[in-house]
């Protein structure tokens, strides 16, 4: 294969790794507190040896997470939670601490508030948080502060990355900072309300669209390519 096939067949790898993301932002549309993805393609220059001019790839190995708010759906659940503005959750798992927009939380038998899949919520400390049995109100004011009739407890911890560049998916609504963490002073957060996905569902399909018809495009030019190559193989054998 030539060196313009090598670089169509980069182009169509990140095609269709893109194909994959958007499928995945369109299935999650319901999904609460999801954040939307996108491919990153950049170039990618090979120094070919004994040519004058390298050969230039398409790379598109870097995925990119949309920070846009999403918008709030009342619960009324004493301990559902949307955060308005930067920030996410801290969630300790077993993997390490992780990032979540997604605020639909429950008690544990221990009391500690943990999201549906059993991870413990922290707080700004670090710190698991406490819900002791029997409390009859459970508030939590704007700016996380956690009280059980009317005795504060503790204040939920909202963090971002520092760099927001370095904020990658984990696995479904649960993201990883590869880089240091800062907390997130200016957020506010809403008591009995759930944060939708920020998938917008015309936007997604058009760019599933677009992508497609540029897929196809370039899967014609490599079938081209190859009945042109077989052409001069059997005229050269003959």
């Amino acid at each position: 294969m030539d060196n313009i096939g090598y670089t169509a067949l980069t182009r169509q790898s990140g095609l269709r790794r893109e194909l994959q993301v958007i499928a995945n932002n369109i299935a999650n549309l319901s999904t609460t507190g999801f954040r939307r993805e996108g491919i990153v393609f950049s170039e990618f220059v090979r120094d070919l040896e004994r040519q004058d001019e390298p050969l230039s790839m398409a790379a598109a190995n870097a995925h990119q997470t949309y920070l846009v708010q999403g918008g709030l759906t009342q619960t009324g659940g004493d301990l559902d939670l949307a955060i308005e503005g930067d920030g996410f959750f801290l969630i300790d798992t077993p993997q390490g601490e992780r990032l979540t927009r997604a605020g639909h939380f429950a008690t544990n038998a221990a009391g500690e508030m943990v999201t549906p899949d059993g991870h413990r919520l922290l707080d700004a400390a670090g710190s698991p948080i406490f819900v002791p049995a029997g409390v009859a109100q459970i508030a939590i004011a704007p700016d996380g502060t956690l009280s059980a009739d009317g005795q504060p407890l503790g204040q939920i911890g909202l963090m971002r990355p520092e760099d927001p560049s370095q904020l990658r998916r984990a696995a479904g609504t649960l993201h990883e900072a590869t880089g240091p963490l800062v907390p997130v002073l200016d957020a506010v957060l809403h008591q009995g309300f759930l944060e939708d996905s920020n998938v917008n569902p015309i936007t997604e399909m058009a760019r599933l669209i677009e992508v497609q018809r540029a897929y196809e495009s370039g899967q014609k030019f490599l079938d081209r390519e190859d009945e042109r190559i077989r052409n001069v193989v059997q005229t050269l054998s003959r």
